[in-house]
């Protein structure tokens, strides 16, 4: 049955200073303005961030992360929220196994500083992974709402 776009959930996940997240959230409300984005952040600081980017909503911390991750049909962040100790380890291995058992498409951004490497996937700037990424949330948007 199709879903109206407003009625999809969609979460950006970052920690740190937020800068990755403020960027998807305002690259995904430009693109898509009435689509609800919550952020998601380990960090007062990274939630601020991706609201000030046009998130809806958000939350903060380990218990927001592993509560919403489940809720969502759509998970976005730096490849490193689906690592435990990712992100400097601001991610926790709750949070980690949440992110990868949530049931939601997950459509992480690569990142040169998490050393981890993706066969296939060319180094890029990272505001090509960002397009990217809201390119496939779009796919998925129009996927879910037909």
């Amino acid at each position: 049955m199709p879903v109206k776009r407003e009625h999809i959930m969609v979460a950006v996940i970052d920690g740190q200073g937020g800068g990755v997240g403020r960027a998807l959230v305002e690259q995904i409300k430009r693109t898509f303005p009435t689509l609800h984005v919550r952020a998601l952040g380990t960090n007062a600081l990274a939630t601020a961030a991706m609201l000030k980017g046009g998130a809806d909503d958000g939350a903060t911390g380990e218990n927001a992360i592993v509560h919403n991750a489940g809720q969502m049909q759509v998970l976005l962040g730096p490849m490193a929220i689906f690592v435990a100790n990712g992100l400097l380890g601001e991610i926790t291995p709750q949070m980690a196994a949440a992110v990868g058992g949530s049931g939601a498409l997950k459509i992480l951004v690569p990142s040169q500083r998490c050393n981890i490497r993706l066969a296939g996937v060319a180094p890029q700037p990272m505001q090509v992974y960002l397009e990217d990424a809201v390119r496939m949330l779009g796919e998925e948007l129009n996927r879910l709402s037909e």
